[in-house]
């Protein structure tokens, strides 16, 4: 009997969960965790103080959960497990504390992406409806000027531009949101940073005014860093533009660079290593700590009327995280606001292979090459049959993967490219791809998409030997994007 005490103590001490022993509704033994639990001395005390709801008289002998009471009145949530042994009572009480404050940080997290999907979903209803307004009411004022009885060239003209227009905000806009996503298509190279604020720079003094002064302090010596060069300019523009909305009576933008070292531990969102440091600085009314907060989120602005997207920091954010950076803010109410980005440094090598067209041009014509053209949307599918047509290509038109194989299959000749979209109902366009170059392996394939994911690679970049050409596209980029393709 002694040595089966013995046995039972160090039973108790041994289990991670707390354990009451219970006789007649007293606690007559507890182990160390229980008393840690409790916080009170247990042994000769009914069982029901230290619980809410008289759980005893449950008959459910399995796992259920209970209210803890400890000394003061504090409760915690238990799992719970009874079993009888020897006419007594074995209590089994798990403190799941942190798995409730899991659960309930988990719903707080998923409640606050719901907020951010539907800030973000009511900004773009907001952005697309007003330019949809134009574009259709300006179509219909083409066609009512069209089949009147005197048709006025001119203003046919002038409304079809403001389609236009509306067009490129949108196509602005997309972009922006793919850029916030970290969905577009990345095109890195070598390049060095002081190079690209120069380049900017005319653009920058255009969109501060004659009110601003622009001021850059370029680092000598900097190292390079590899990055999308346009979407470098992006970041510059954006910043430029609300350090502008920050200035409406005048004041400075300094740009300054800098190489930085960051030690292990240094920076909580980056890898210790070497980074290049982009530093742009105004003079304006600054921020509050509650704007702060919120400058990254999508659609946030501070601006009335909604004159602005509340797009531009997200887009900084977007782009500079998928570069492998940080950026941050640091502002002060009437003295102004310093965006600060790090990205990564590379050894200079040479710039990485470019799509890009070269300086000059290059003529873009059709040779009676044979394109097979896949496109699940009708009017894009004969938008592009009809500029390549006129062109001087014979265009073969398919809606999707399964019509463009039995297409390829009935036709004699050659299929000198395939321009295919990426995303389509029942195939995508690379499963298509990879299945015709391998009955036709001479067949060149171009893509087309406003979402390229998959064909991308990590990090947004194409994978190797990938010709994409982004939606939406004029005539000129479509024709030039097939000639590159052709010509190799």
């Amino acid at each position: 009997m002694e040595w089966s005490e013995e046995l039972s103590k160090g039973v108790l001490a041994a289990v991670q969960d707390a354990v009451l022993v219970v006789d007649d509704g007293r606690i007559v033994l507890a182990n160390d965790r229980a008393r840690e639990s409790f916080r009170h001395d247990l042994l000769g005390q009914p069982v029901d103080r230290f619980f809410r709801d008289g759980f005893l008289r449950s008959r459910d002998r399995g796992p259920h959960f209970a209210q803890g009471c400890r000394e003061g009145g504090t409760e915690f949530p238990a799992e719970v497990t009874l079993s009888i042994m020897g006419g007594c009572t074995v209590v089994a009480v798990r403190d799941v504390t942190e798995r409730h404050e899991l659960r309930a940080e988990a719903s707080s997290q998923r409640h606050r992406r719901l907020e951010a999907l539907g800030q973000l979903a009511g900004g773009v209803a907001h952005d697309f409806n007003n330019l949809l307004g134009v574009i259709v009411n300006y179509a219909n004022f083409v066609i009512e000027e069209a089949e009147g009885e005197k048709p006025d060239a001119a203003t046919i003209v002038s409304d079809a531009q403001q389609v236009v227009r509306a067009g490129e905000r949108g196509t602005t806009l997309t972009h922006q949101l793919l850029k916030f996503a970290r969905r577009e298509v990345v095109r890195p190279q070598v390049l060095d940073l002081n190079d690209a604020v120069a380049d900017a720079g005319q653009r920058l003094r255009e969109i501060l005014g004659d009110g601003i002064e622009l001021i850059t302090r370029p680092a000598a010596g900097l190292p390079s860093i590899t990055c999308d060069p346009a979407q470098i300019e992006q970041v510059l523009v954006s910043l430029t533009g609300n350090a502008r909305d920050a200035m409406p009576t005048g004041g400075n933008l300094v740009i300054d660079t800098a190489a930085a070292h960051l030690a292990t531990g240094e920076h909580p969102e980056l890898a210790p290593g070497d980074y290049v440091r982009l530093r742009v600085s105004d003079s304006g009314r600054g921020m509050t700590p509650d704007v702060i907060e919120r400058a990254f989120e999508p659609f946030f602005t501070t601006r009335p009327n909604h004159e602005a997207t509340g797009l531009g920091l997200a887009t900084v954010y977007g782009i500079v995280t998928q570069a492998g950076g940080s950026v941050s803010i640091a502002s002060e109410p009437n003295l102004g606001t310093t965006v600060t980005v790090l990205l990564p440094s590379c050894a200079a090598s040479s710039a990485a292979s470019s799509d890009e067209e070269p300086a000059g041009g290059r003529d873009t014509a059709g040779k009676g090459e044979t394109l097979l053209v896949v496109e699940d949307e009708a009017a894009l599918r004969d938008v592009a049959g009809r500029i390549l047509s006129g062109a001087g290509y014979r265009v073969l038109a398919a809606d999707g993967g399964p019509m463009a194989l039995e297409l390829a299959s009935l036709h004699d000749g050659a299929i000198d490219l395939l321009v295919s979209d990426v995303v389509m109902p029942g195939m995508l366009g690379k499963e298509l791809a990879e299945r015709l170059v391998d009955v036709r392996p001479d067949t060149r394939v171009l893509y087309m998409s406003g979402y390229a994911q998959p064909v991308l690679a990590s990090q947004g970049t194409l994978d190797p030997g990938v010709a994409l050409l982004e939606k939406p596209f004029t005539a000129e980029d479509l024709l030039s994007a097939v000639r590159r393709r052709l010509d190799g």
